[in-house]
């Protein structure tokens, strides 16, 4: 039985309404910053609950945006050191300079300690990353900490679509968040994100960035250093029937991660990571922790080559002050709660209607996995 790390769903009743769409968008010529893409930021506000949304072209383009517009250029902003290029990439792109700072393993988000200390005259803000769509149970500390600095906390929820604290969903915290559609997240446009805020400067600011930086779409007047960061009507009609499915596949979702949970617990060698109490995750990832001394790359590669199971990409393998682009002035061991959770941990099979019989496969792979490598130490 093979099994794969991702499968993306798009029902066949919901593909006749797509392409019935697409086909009125190829009649009638409106293929961007159009009504399509104007219900996808109504709907997605609305499940949200934020004021606005704008649609883009990539969660890292809403991020950037959202930087850009809260003037982040020649100042300091704080960015977790396990998350994705694209997180401090954005600061970069928008002109600031990256800070890192160490994660908390047992969410995998910023360690407010960490963030504390961090903080200087120079910090103009704060990104927290919701990694595999955990909201970190210690994020209103954090934005408490932010407001007694007096800088802002920016939501980079690329993982977190529909998923909550204590009831209060992600992209709600910050001043902003930027979501992805990419097309491994839980749901997706092909390509493309969202930026959504209460601000309404920030709103304003974002739509004449999103277009060339034009002061409106019917002018050639620009007045910000602007770019091509629109959404077309096409991916937006594929996001918008995705986002009509999300909490079903959130409740998918959560249906596998139970099994896992219950199974896990009596298999020696791995420990699922638990979100913490009030925190609804999505399950974009389904993360669980490798004991020490077990090599990921020797797991991974016989229980794909062995049993047919593939795991998908880790989040992440090398932290960020690690990454070639971003190591000038750190080196090993400057965040070692981060640089242990990125070698440790691995992502397993997770996606909508995953069948019994293939979540207990990958169980059964994992057990006799890592009964092997048992009998493999026991025996050098």
């Amino acid at each position: 039985m093979k099994i794969p790390p991702v499968k993306i769903l798009f029902p066949p009743e919901d593909r006749q309404l797509i392409l019935r769409l697409i086909d009125e968008a190829l009649t009638t010529g409106q293929l961007t910053l159009g009504k399509n893409g104007a219900e996808l930021e109504r709907l997605f506000a609305a499940y949200v609950g934020t004021r606005y949304a704008i649609a883009v072209n990539s969660g890292t383009s809403a991020l950037e945006i959202a930087l850009r517009a809260l003037e982040v250029q020649g100042k300091e902003v704080i960015v977790p050191t396990n998350t994705f290029f694209a997180t401090a990439a954005a600061v970069v792109h928008a002109g600031g300079r990256v800070k890192f700072v160490e994660c908390d393993p047992t969410t995998f988000a910023i360690d407010p300690a960490s963030l504390k200390r961090a903080i200087t005259p120079e910090t103009a803000g704060v990104i927290i990353v919701h990694i595999g769509g955990t909201v970190s149970h210690r994020l209103p500390e954090i934005l408490a900490l932010c407001r007694e600095r007096g800088i802002f906390l920016l939501e980079d929820a690329a993982h977190a679509h529909g998923s909550s604290l204590n009831g209060r969903k992600a992209g709600t915290f910050g001043i902003a968040a930027a979501f992805s559609f990419y097309p491994t997240k839980v749901m997706t446009s092909g390509e493309g994100g969202i930026l959504v805020t209460d601000d309404e400067r920030i709103y304003q600011e974002a739509l004449i960035y999103r277009d060339q930086g034009k002061a409106s779409f019917l002018t050639n007047e620009h007045t910000r250093m602007g770019y091509n960061w629109r959404m077309s009507e096409l991916h937006a009609i594929l996001g918008a029937s995705q986002l009509r499915r999300l909490d079903e596949y959130i409740a998918e979702r959560r249906k596998i991660a139970a099994i896992y949970h219950e199974a896990l617990a009596h298999v020696q060698g791995i420990k699922p990571l638990i979100s913490p109490e009030g925190s609804y995750s999505n399950y974009y990832k389904y993360i669980a922790l490798l004991e020490p001394g077990i090599d990921r790359k020797e797991f991974k590669g016989i229980i794909r080559e062995k049993h047919e199971v593939s795991l998908s990409g880790e989040v992440y393998d090398l932290p960020l002050h690690l990454q070639p682009i971003f190591s000038i002035g750190y080196k090993a061991g400057d965040f070692p709660k981060a640089e242990e959770i990125c070698q440790r941990h691995v992502c397993l099979p997770i996606y909508p209607y995953m069948t019994r019989e293939e979540t207990s496969h990958v169980i059964q792979s994992i057990e006799q996995t890592l009964k092997s490598a048992r009998a493999r130490s026991e025996t050098v």
